[in-house]
Order: C-alpha cells, then sequence, then structure tokens
C-alpha cells in the first residue's frame, strides 16, 4: 500500500510529462502538409542565424565572466552572479518590457542610439539582443560552476613551466571545464532558440524580420494549424538534440581526454 502510494503520484506526473509530447509526435503525419507553408521556412531560417549569433556573443563574452566569477570571492562578484542569473526568474515579458525602457525610443538609451542613428526595437537585432539577455545566465551558471571546480595548482603549475596566466586558463582551466561549457552552451541555445515573450515585446513579430519559430507558431494557430504542428516538431527536435548534446558530448569529451 505504501508502495502505491509513491508510485501513484510519480506515474500521474510522467504521464503529464511525457504524454503531451506523445501527442505531439502523433502529428507527425501531418509535418509534410506544414512543410509546404511560407511562413514556415522563414522562421526556420531566422531563428536558426538569431540563435548561433545569439550563442557566440554568450559563449565570447560569457567565458571570460563565469571565469572571473568563479576565481573572485569579493561582495561583488557575489551581488553580479545573482544579478546575471536574474533573467532565468524574472517573466519574459518583463524582460521584453525592460528591454523597451533601455533601448526604446523613450527608454534610457533611446535618445543616444537615435543620435547614431541607430533604431534597436523592432529589428533582426533586437531579436538577438533578447535571446542573449535570457539565455546567458544559463550558460554563465554552468560556466561557473565548471570552473569554480579547476584547481588552481594546476594553473600555477603550468605558470611555472612558462605558461603566461591566459595561456595557462586556455590551455588547462578551459579543458578541464569543457564538459560544464558545452552543457552550458547546449541549454542556452535551446533557451535561446525557444524564446518567445521578450522577443514579442521588443521585437515584435515581422515575418522574415522578427518573426522567429515560436512566434511562427503562435501566428499560424490562428490561420494554419498544421503550420503550427510542423514548426511545433521542428522545435521539439531541437530541444531533443540540445538533450543529447547536454548529455552526451561532456562524457565523450572526458573519454577522449
Amino acid at each position: 500500500m505504501r508502495r502505491l502510494s509513491i508510485a501513484l503520484p510519480a506515474a500521474c506526473l510522467l504521464v503529464l510529462l511525457i504524454l503531451p509530447l506523445g501527442a505531439l509526435a502523433l502529428s507527425a503525419p501531418d509535418l509534410g502538409a506544414g512543410l509546404d507553408s511560407a511562413l514556415l521556412w522563414p522562421a526556420v531560417w531566422l531563428s536558426a542565424q538569431t540563435s548561433l549569433v545569439s550563442l557566440l556573443l554568450i559563449v565570447l563574452s560569457g567565458t571570460p565572466l563565469a571565469w572571473w566569477l568563479s576565481r573572485s570571492k569579493t561582495r561583488l562578484a557575489a551581488v553580479l552572479a545573482v544579478l546575471v542569473e536574474l533573467p532565468v526568474v524574472v517573466p519574459p515579458a518583463v524582460v521584453g518590457v525592460a528591454l523597451l525602457q533601455t533601448f526604446g525610443r523613450a527608454g534610457m538609451l533611446g535618445p543616444l542610439l537615435a543620435d547614431l542613428g541607430i533604431s534597436l526595437p523592432f529589428t533582426t537585432a533586437a531579436v538577438v539582443v533578447a535571446q542573449v539577455v535570457v539565455a546567458a545566465p544559463l550558460y554563465v551558471s554552468a560556466a561557473t560552476g565548471a570552473f569554480a571546480t579547476v584547481d588552481p595548482d594546476l594553473l600555477l603549475v603550468a605558470q611555472t613551466l612558462g605558461a603566461s596566466r591566459p595561456a595557462a586558463i586556455w590551455r588547462v582551466a578551459v579543458p578541464l571545464a569543457m564538459p560544464g561549457l558545452l552543457a552550458g552552451a547546449a541549454l542556452s541555445w535551446a533557451r535561446a532558440l525557444g524564446e518567445f515573450g521578450a522577443t514579442l515585446l521588443f521585437a515584435g513579430s515581422l515575418p522574415g524580420v522578427t518573426q522567429t519559430m515560436p512566434l511562427a507558431i503562435y501566428a499560424a494557430l490562428e490561420s494554419d494549424v498544421t503550420v503550427a504542428l510542423a514548426l511545433s516538431l521542428l522545435l521539439a527536435g531541437c530541444a531533443l538534440l540540445s538533450l543529447l548534446v547536454l548529455r552526451g558530448l561532456p562524457p565523450l569529451w572526458m573519454a577522449r581526454r
């Protein structure tokens, strides 16, 4: 009886988590009809472009930030670590409004950008900015944890052997932390690819310009459900791919090392 009382809630949760995805997979026969829609491929291409650009920016800027956060013991680092993770818990709609208040025409930096001839909201660049803001904390958090496990003595040994500090970090710390970096990058890319709320408010839903796959799903539900199903299946496939990367690449990396 006790086992049943434990197993029943667990089984209910498993059904709730798996059944909707199963129902989506059963709609696969309708995928061919949705692939011919003019709404689909521009959204797929835009999502691929913007999410990869966002991931590149996140890795290039987030890796040194994560290294500093993992090594600094100051109160400033502790405060910044909390602020960096804040976009994860703040609703995406709030992030979109905050971006408008920062980069919009009447926002904090709006007049300065206008003087430079730059209009950021409702452009493809705005999509990238929104994706970076909501996805970067996942990478930075994972990378910080990965760098924190690197033994500082290994860096000292590398430096005594003639390596500079940056070279020691690149040749010793980064390879050791690579499993965590790969996991963070996979999570960050999946989050950028699926971003909806902040993108809708800050970049809008302009086909071919700012309409990413999640926004195209929302638009297609009003006119053609088969297109929404096709896009949903593609996004689910991308999510599965990121999960496989998250689970598979780190052990492979460690095995090769």
